[in-house]
């Protein structure tokens, strides 16, 4: 995208991911906050109350993205309280993790920059341990945010209490009402969910680990099996890390294939978020399960 002078338009993506999937009040005043930023469009959100968590999407200038970000933070801060948080999804925190994703005209240190500036904003507006991952990591060892949930929110006090618990920044002080925060900046990463027929999460579960890179499986896939208990249904719930190595619909036919050696049919797939439409290797949604995609799911339309 160009300017008026033919300048890049520097676009930035956020994907926050908030440990509040049930409350409709609290999601639309969470939007609210990232929609009444000048520069800041609202794509996505996501909501699941059986994850109990939202994933909201939006974009804009590295400057409208920020601010959007920070104001988005205190409106968390406020409204969500870990202390009545149960969900299927590991989590640390109310503001779990909010990663910055370079889109176009802006480098991947720059965006890195950026996590670290709304990382020093939120720990000294909110007085919240912060980790950063991703290209924002001071430690190779905490790159990705499986390493820093460990123990999630349960064990963040002893973690904290730990000689080596030290965040990145912020005090080292456990926050029972909001917990810790993950901030990070990496590419762009495609959430896709298969939803199993019946709600045996044992068949879940080892279908996530013959898909998952970790177990020997398809590479730059993340996947857990998990019940998805109010609608009896189990779900191999995915992140494709790359879908360039791995795209969506490798992973639904690699889930489809493995849920049928167990006797087992899939019902239909979920997109959390956005995705780009290379991500499709050249496959309608339908065809991976997405008969209800929209064409405002697809990051392009962003561009």
């Amino acid at each position: 995208m160009t300017g008026g002078a033919g300048r890049a338009r520097a676009l930035v993506e956020c994907v926050p991911n908030v440990s509040e999937g049930r409350d409709r009040a609290t999601l639309d005043a969470l939007a609210a906050s990232i929609g009444g930023v000048p520069g800041a469009t609202l794509a996505n959100v996501h909501a699941d109350a059986d994850h109990h968590r939202s994933v909201l999407t939006f974009l804009g200038a590295p400057d409208a993205v920020e601010t959007a970000a920070l104001a988005l933070a205190a409106r968390v801060v406020e409204l969500v309280d870990m202390r009545r948080h149960h969900g299927i999804h590991p989590r640390v925190g109310a503001l779990d993790v909010l990663p910055f994703v370079p889109l176009h005209g802006v480098a991947m240190a720059d965006v890195a920059a950026l996590a670290r500036r709304v990382g020093r904003a939120i720990a000294e507006r909110h007085a919240l341990p912060v980790w950063y991952y991703g290209a924002a990591a001071t430690r190779p060892e905490r790159r990705t945010p499986r390493e820093l949930r460990r123990g999630e929110y349960e064990g963040l006090a002893a973690r904290l209490a730990a000689p080596d618990g030290a965040p990145d920044d912020g005090p080292a002080r456990f926050d029972e009402h909001s917990g810790a925060v993950l901030i990070g900046a990496r590419d762009v990463l495609v959430a896709f969910n298969v939803w199993l027929d019946g709600g045996d999460v044992v068949i879940a579960r080892d279908v996530a680990r013959m898909v998952r890179e970790s177990s020997g499986g398809l590479p730059a896939v993340q996947a857990m099996g998990v019940l998805l208990q109010s609608r009896d249904v189990a779900q191999v719930s995915m992140n494709l890390l790359d879908y360039r190595r791995t795209p969506i619909p490798r992973a639904f036919d690699r889930v489809v294939e493995e849920a049928r050696r167990r006797g087992v049919g899939v019902r239909r797939a979920e997109l959390v978020g956005l995705a780009p439409r290379a991500a499709f290797a050249g496959r309608s949604p339908a065809s991976v399960g997405l008969a209800d995609f929209r064409p405002a799911l697809e990051l392009d339309a962003y561009l």
